[in-house]
């Protein structure tokens, strides 16, 4: 009974991040069709219709305006901001394989700061896995050696935001309604998305704009419920695996679907950064006891 469980939690988890790497394809390909702000607005609209699903036994829709530990809340809600809008701008602009790769820096940011602020220990094993992910993510750049754009900025920004807001999830507690944590990283979205997007806003036309749109944002939502339903059938350190299927998601896209040219180097530091995460998976203690951004709360880049 015990192994069902881990087996229906690993394919919820590889369900849930085939849904955040679709819906990241599909805000690639609204690139030069509408203003990123305006994309990571929307997206956060259209995830609206899963709240439901959302929605944690014994909670009630009030608990969305329920505002614990204010300083915790707006920091959450900054951090999405900033994630939200930093991943759709460099999905537009950079190839898929070299976004995620610096996304995928973020495990490092969140150990750092847990050392600092939390006071976590992280075994040797640990810091192997995370120095190594930054040594695939060097491969797959190749910096010095190729000009880095502004769309790698964004995705540094990103994953800086997503380690942040980790931090803020673990400094809010445990006994913070479901729906609490997501008002917060629904404010910070929808709020300053929609303020920012005012200057270049324009009505999409066009049905394909909008099913794009529509995939954006309901396919990252649906990819929250999925893994919030495959946290409760195993651990965190067994789904935390299948996280890395996205660069496969994302190599497939940029060759099949988006014609992006990939050399031999992307695909050894693409190898790399999933060895990383086999060194976590391998021993729990590499990662440090926070759920990832995807696992546990609803902060995953619209």
């Amino acid at each position: 009974m015990k192994n069902t469980g881990l087996s229906a939690g690993m394919m919820l988890a590889f369900a849930a991040f085939a849904s955040f790497s679709i819906s990241d394809a599909y805000s690639k390909l609204l690139a030069g069709q509408i203003d990123p702000f305006e994309v990571a607005f929307f997206g956060g609209v259209f995830g609206l219709p899963l709240i439901p699903f959302i929605r944690g036994k014994n909670e009630s829709y009030r608990d969305l305006f329920v505002i614990r530990q204010p300083v915790m809340w707006l920091v959450r809600a900054a951090a999405t901001f900033a994630a939200t809008a930093a991943s759709v701008e460099a999905f537009m602009l950079l190839p898929m394989p070299e976004a995620f790769s610096l996304i995928f820096l973020m495990p490092l940011f969140v150990t750092g700061l847990s050392v600092m602020l939390l006071r976590e220990k992280v075994s040797t094993l640990g810091w192997l896995s995370v120095i190594m992910g930054f040594v695939g993510v060097l491969i797959v750049l190749r910096p010095g050696l190729r000009a880095l754009q502004f769309g790698h900025l964004c995705a540094l920004i990103a994953a800086v935001a997503n380690a942040v807001g980790v931090i803020a999830y673990r400094l809010s507690g445990k006994n913070t309604p479901r729906l609490s944590m997501f008002s917060s990283s629904l404010c910070g979205p929808l709020l300053g998305n929609g303020v920012l997007m005012l200057a270049h806003a324009r009505w999409p036309h066009g049905a394909d704009i909008w099913m794009f749109l529509f995939g954006y944002g309901f396919l990252a939502a649906l990819g929250q419920l999925l893994m919030m339903m495959a946290t409760t059938r195993a651990a965190a350190s067994a789904i935390a695996l299948p996280q890395y299927s996205q660069m496969l998601w994302a190599v497939a896209f940029s060759y099949y679907v988006f014609h992006e040219p990939l050399d031999n180097w992307t695909f050894v530091g693409v190898a790399v950064i999933i060895a990383s995460g086999l060194f976590k998976w391998v021993d729990p203690r590499a990662i440090i006891r926070l759920v990832t951004v995807k696992q546990q709360v609803i902060v995953h880049p619209f």
